[in-house]
Order: structure tokens, then C-alpha cells, then sequence
């Protein structure tokens, strides 16, 4: 009884000093007050000053178009090498495989300046495309880990079988490992954009004057106090987030009755 009670009390603790923070925000993107702590009451003007809000909806488009776009390109190459880091023998493998390792374990800050160093190493302009390769590289090693940890709990067996049946690599790969592979795929592609949606230093470093993106807009406007509509603003950006891993439950539902 008493071990119930200390392990139901270290739960719940665990649980406020997690998701209190978030409760107060959602809670202050209502509240009629620009700058108080205090609870002033209901109102949903915060929420329309921030879509009548273009330049922070133009970032947000930023933010998503560099986040997809970043997350699918990093599902594929860290897929790829997952795969490859399983099925292949080649020089240089236990090395790649520490590589993706240190990649995760990096500060940001020297990512970013070794990013920028490039960039202007190969006279690369800072905006777009400068965002958008930077959130692709930071984001392969943690798909390729995460596809790598599914992938070696299969069966090797399968492959040799294939192939007796007369399947090619193409068709092993889009018939077998794909199928076997998704719900480790989407984990990836959900954490990869996950990722992308919230980083600051490494885009700080490489985004350039005329590409601004989510992340850096917040981090701009919070000098200056946080105001209700960044509260607004990212209490929409929960829910967005929570109707994604809903899809994605709903996803590997229907791929596991499958």
C-alpha cells in the first residue's frame, strides 16, 4: 500500500513538472491582458490578432515548408542507411555507424558554426536552402538510429528468402523491408520534424535576413516580454502536434491489423 501511494505521488509529480508549463500557457493565450500574470478573463482576441497577423503567418509557412521538406529528405537518406548499415558489408562501416552517434551527441553550437564556416567556405547564401540542408543533416543520424534500432530485430532470413523466390534488391526493399520498417519510419519522421520545428541555434547561425523561421521569430519576440499572442501561437502548434501523433497512432493501428 504504501509503496502504491510513493510511486502514484513520483508519478504525478513527474507529470505536473512536465505538462504545468504547458497547462499555463494554454491557459494565458485566454487571458484578457497583454502583460500580466494575473487572470483577467476569457477573450479570443489573442487568437485573431494572430491570424490577422501576416508576418508571423508567413514564418510559420516557413517553418512547416522547411520542416516537411527536411523530414521527408532525412526519412529517406537515414532509411537507406539504416538499411544499408544492416544488410551490407563495405569499409569504413563501424566508422559511419560512430559517426551517426557523434552527430546526435554534438552541441548545436558547433554544428552551427561548422555549418556557417561551409556555407561560406563553397559561397553558399544563407536563407533557404542553406535552412533547409542544415535541418536534413541534423536529422538523418536521428531517423538512421531510429530505423537501425527496428531493422535489427528482423530476421535476416526473410532477405535470403526473398531472393530464392527471385525478388531483386528494389523488391525486397519496397515489398518487405519498407512494410516491416513503417511504424520506425514515421517514429523518425515525426521526431525529425519535431526537430526542425523547434530549433534555434543551429538556425540561428544559418538562416540568413530574408528566410525568417518560427523558432527565431519566438525567440525575437520573447525579448521583450512574452506577449499573448506568442502564447496563442503555441498553443496552436500543441495541437497541431497532437493531432500528428494521433494520425500516426492511428497509422501503425491499421498497419499492425494488417
Amino acid at each position: 500500500m504504501k509503496n502504491s501511494i510513493i510511486k502514484s505521488s513520483y508519478a504525478t509529480l513527474v507529470y505536473l513538472l512536465l505538462y504545468t508549463p504547458i497547462a499555463v500557457i494554454i491557459i494565458f493565450s485566454f487571458n484578457n491582458a497583454t502583460f500580466s500574470s494575473l487572470w483577467h478573463g476569457f477573450t479570443w482576441h489573442w487568437y485573431k490578432v494572430l491570424f490577422h497577423d501576416h508576418e508571423i503567418l508567413t514564418v510559420v509557412l516557413h517553418s512547416l515548408t522547411i520542416g516537411v521538406l527536411a523530414s521527408t529528405t532525412a526519412v529517406i537518406i537515414g532509411t537507406l542507411a539504416a538499411v544499408s548499415l544492416f544488410r551490407y558489408q563495405f569499409n569504413g562501416k563501424q566508422l559511419l555507424h560512430g559517426l551517426l552517434f557523434i552527430l546526435i551527441i554534438s552541441p548545436d553550437i558547433i554544428m552551427g558554426i561548422s555549418l556557417l564556416i561551409l556555407y561560406n567556405a563553397i559561397n553558399i547564401p544563407l536563407g533557404f536552402w542553406s535552412l533547409l540542408l542544415a535541418h536534413i543533416t541534423f536529422c538523418i543520424p536521428f531517423v538512421a538510429v531510429t530505423v537501425y534500432s527496428r531493422v535489427t530485430t528482423l530476421n535476416k532470413h526473410i532477405f535470403e528468402a526473398a531472393r530464392d523466390l527471385g525478388a531483386n534488391d528494389f523488391t525486397i526493399f519496397g515489398k518487405i523491408v519498407i512494410p516491416l520498417l513503417l511504424p520506425a519510419i514515421i517514429a523518425g519522421w515525426l521526431l525529425s520534424f519535431t526537430l526542425s520545428l523547434d530549433d534555434v541555434i543551429i538556425s540561428y547561425f544559418v538562416s540568413g535576413p530574408g528566410y525568417e523561421i518560427l523558432p527565431l521569430k519566438i525567440f525575437s519576440m520573447v525579448r521583450l516580454g512574452v506577449k499573448p499572442e506568442v502564447n496563442a501561437l503555441c498553443t496552436i502548434m500543441l495541437g497541431v502536434t497532437l493531432i500528428i501523433v494521433l494520425l500516426s497512432q492511428s497509422v501503425l493501428l491499421n498497419n499492425k491489423k494488417r
